[in-house]
């Protein structure tokens, strides 16, 4: 099953037909939790550009991504942007122990979100062990790759990082669309040196690089990936 990253209207489909429901959150629900969840679920659609929440805001909804790409920032005391993380189809964003957000998040393209009122959400889970393990795996999930993109931002080298941008979106989206060497980039140049912790200008002299190294192929919102294990190389450096 080929899970699109560029949203279209929500389709109506009652949540036993959601396409992202195997990948996400809703993975440990049958039939019967499944209906009972519709109820309290909206599908939202947000343009380009467009803040699903801010940083601070009080966290009055839980989210499942349905299509497109979201990215999670912080802006920093001085007016900078940090991105923490890139959001795909079935990620899960506002934990109900969260009374605040820590992070901003908006959409890279338009998305659709799947969105259910915290409250109604928190109440749904209890007595519902098998949902509460779901959750906690999907946090260690989260904590691990808050922990590998720490260590991202030390001490590697500009094409270490780059390399290590590439192969573990790569690995996202073959989770969601299977194998292929061709990696979607819906994020720009100064989204990916916004995560990496570089200027733009070093990530896309980083870019060229790879290319005249023939390690990647730069297309249009794309790279190929040329030498796959040459780059994986590079990232486990």
């Amino acid at each position: 099953m080929r899970i699109s990253l560029v949203a279209g209207a929500p389709n109506g489909k009652a949540c036993n037909d959601c396409a992202i429901r195997d990948f996400g959150v809703c993975a440990a629900l049958d039939k019967t939790d499944l209906r009972e969840l519709e109820h309290l679920s909206r599908h939202v659609r947000f343009a380009s550009c467009e803040t699903v929440f801010a940083q601070e805001e009080m966290t009055t909804s839980v989210y499942n991504l349905l299509e497109g790409v979201l990215r999670l920032y912080k802006l920093l005391p001085d007016g900078r942007r940090q991105i923490v993380g890139f959001v795909l189809p079935g990620d899960f964003l506002g934990m109900p122990i969260s009374v605040r957000h820590s992070f901003s998040a908006d959409a890279i393209g338009a998305v659709t979100v799947c969105r259910l009122s915290r409250t109604a959400f928190a109440r749904y889970t209890e007595n519902k062990p098998h949902l509460l393990r779901r959750i906690n795996e999907l946090a260690v999930r989260e904590l691990s790759q808050a922990r590998d993109h720490m260590v991202l931002l030390g001490r590697r080298s500009a094409a270490e990082k780059v390399a290590t941008f590439l192969i573990g979106w790569r690995d996202r989206l073959v989770q969601l669309n299977g194998p292929s060497t061709t990696v979607a980039l819906p994020m720009n140049r100064q989204d990916i040196a916004d995560f990496l912790g570089l200027t733009i200008e070093t990530v896309s002299r980083t870019f060229t690089k790879l290319e005249r190294d023939h390690v990647i192929g730069v297309l249009p919102g794309s790279v190929y990936l040329l030498d796959p294990a040459r780059a994986e190389a590079m990232a486990a450096a």
